[in-house]
């Protein structure tokens, strides 16, 4: 199979998928064949929409389709175990959204039926497809801060009206800015300092837009095996702030801005005894290079920009975080891979 011959069926009628992920898709070479939502009316809608030839309202017509190649999983949290089982189960790759589950166990399951079955798994983070973000591991992968020491992360935004819904009000559905955003950084911070988080501490915040208990803002820190600290504010609350990335070391620091978005913007900055210089950013599509890595993968040639164990990586922090939000107290960071 050729990158050109990949055939995706859409499990979610998503908004994210409307946005970002068809496009991606058709400028990688792919083709979305079939959309899959419980609601006939509004799979046959943006089936037209989008120019889908195929709309169905049951898993197992799309996963049965000899047609469909790979899926991409856009769902609420809670659907993602079953569905993703059912995908691979009927040989077809998975890309699925993050989080990929609600418990490790359900995400350690997903990964190992998808290594059982030979086909390609990943998780779609998009961040670390940014080129600020390429950019900042790759300079300190070149010493060009000396050892990094610690790190902050602003990813503090506003959800627009058109994404509030089930993300403020619905526990069951793996809801609140923690497994939304929080599990975002922990993944661009792994990718970035190419390190892992052992332990978190965190406040979770009710700042009036979400219910049922639910955290709209959270701040806290991570700690990294080889020493560094890291600390993130989310939100959901936050309508005026920029958002951003740095990383501190012996030697220097990298500042990156603009940079926690799905856009293909921002700016790095390298501070040191000699001043401070811009980084050169090739910025380009984040999905784009993330569906041209996924279709690589499928083809034999490398792995998905990020995998089902990064999935597994960043949910691990997410609960961490969430565990911590709730008790007060540090919580231990192990994804049990």
């Amino acid at each position: 199979m050729t990158s050109g011959g990949v055939k995706w069926g859409l499990i979610g009628a998503s908004t994210i998928a409307h946005e970002w992920m068809i496009n991606a898709i058709r400028a990688t070479g792919g083709d979305v064949v079939s959309v899959m939502s419980r609601d006939a009316e509004r799979g046959r809608a943006y089936a037209a929409e989008n120019g889908i030839a195929q709309s169905v309202t049951d898993i197992a017509d799309l996963v049965s389709d000899p047609d469909v190649d790979a899926v991409y999983i856009s769902t609420t949290n809670e659907l993602h175990r079953d569905q993703t089982l059912a995908a691979v189960k009927a040989g077809k790759h998975v890309l699925c959204e993050k989080p990929l589950a609600l418990t490790l166990e359900d995400a350690r399951l997903m990964v190992q039926a998808a290594k059982g079955a030979g086909v390609v798994m990943g998780t779609n983070h998009h961040l670390r497809n940014a080129a600020s973000h390429r950019a900042m591991r790759e300079a300190i992968a070149a010493g060009r801060i000396g050892k990094p020491l610690s790190a902050r992360v602003f990813h503090a935004v506003y959800l627009p009206p058109h994404l509030q819904g089930w993300r403020l009000d619905k526990p069951q559905a793996g809801g609140g800015v923690i497994l939304d955003i929080t599990v975002h950084d922990a993944d661009t911070l792994r990718f970035v300092l190419n390190d892992d988080p052992v332990e978190a501490i965190a406040l979770g915040q009710h700042g009036g837009m979400s219910k049922a208990g639910l955290e709209d803002a959270v701040m806290g820190a991570l700690r990294f095996k080889s020493g560094v600290i890291a600390q993130f504010h989310d939100g959901f609350t936050t309508k005026y702030a920029e958002t951003g990335f740095e990383v501190h070391g012996t030697d220097g620091s990298l500042i990156g801005r603009n940079v926690m978005t799905q856009q293909p913007i921002g700016h790095v900055f390298l501070r040191n005894r000699d001043g401070q210089t811009e980084l050169p950013l090739h910025h380009h599509n984040l999905y784009e290079t993330a569906l041209a890595a996924f279709h690589a993968a499928i083809e034999g040639r490398g792995k998905p920009s990020a995998t089902g164990e990064d999935g597994v990586w960043s949910l691990a922090a997410g609960l961490a975080v969430v565990k911590s939000a709730a008790t007060g107290e540090a919580a231990k960071i192990d994804p049990g891979l």
